[in-house]
Formats: C-alpha cells, sequence, structure tokens
C-alpha cells in the first residue's frame, strides 16, 4: 500500500532552504520515493496554509518511514529545520 509523506512548511530562509530543497529528489528516489507535490503555486481554499506545501509518494509506510530515518535524511534535516517551520506527517494511501 503506498504511503504519503505531506509536510507543511513555511521558509523563514529562502536560501538555506534551497540548499536542503536541492539535495531532497536524489534522496527520495534512493528509498523509492518520488515527488507528487514540491512547493508550486497554489489556491487556499478553506481556513489557513503556509507557503508551501511537499506531497512524495513511497511503495509503504516503511519505505517513506526508512527514509526520513536514513542517516542520509537525518544529515540534511537540521539545514529544513534553521531555514523553516514545519509539520510534516506519513499517512498510509488506499
Amino acid at each position: 500500500m503506498p504511503a504519503y509523506v505531506i509536510a507543511r512548511i513555511e521558509v523563514t530562509d529562502p536560501e538555506e532552504y534551497a540548499r536542503y530543497a536541492r539535495q531532497t529528489v536524489a534522496l527520495a528516489e534512493a528509498f523509492g520515493g518520488r515527488f507528487l507535490v514540491k512547493g508550486g503555486p497554489q489556491m487556499v481554499m478553506e481556513g489557513d496554509a503556509p507557503s508551501r506545501h511537499v506531497v512524495l509518494e513511497f511503495p509503504s509506510r516503511i519505505a517513506a518511514e526508512r527514509w526520513f530515518n536514513s542517516p542520509e535524511y537525518q544529515r540534511i534535516l537540521p539545514i529544513a529545520l534553521r531555514a523553516s517551520t514545519r509539520s510534516v506527517v506519513i499517512v498510509e494511501g488506499v
């Protein structure tokens, strides 16, 4: 069953965040993931929304967790945490 990593992000340091974002595609692909949404224009239909959304698809929740917990991702995660405020969840698909 596929799983999705969904991130709601408010970038506070665009230059530093770009340094993080440049490294994420190849790393996600190494764990079977692919980006479905990576920023881009958005239209808020209800409620409040941060300036950036990201959605990654993985073949399973376990694959998504392995990616997130991998030493490679954990090495670049501090860059994102310094350059943004965010919430990230893993949601299993149907």
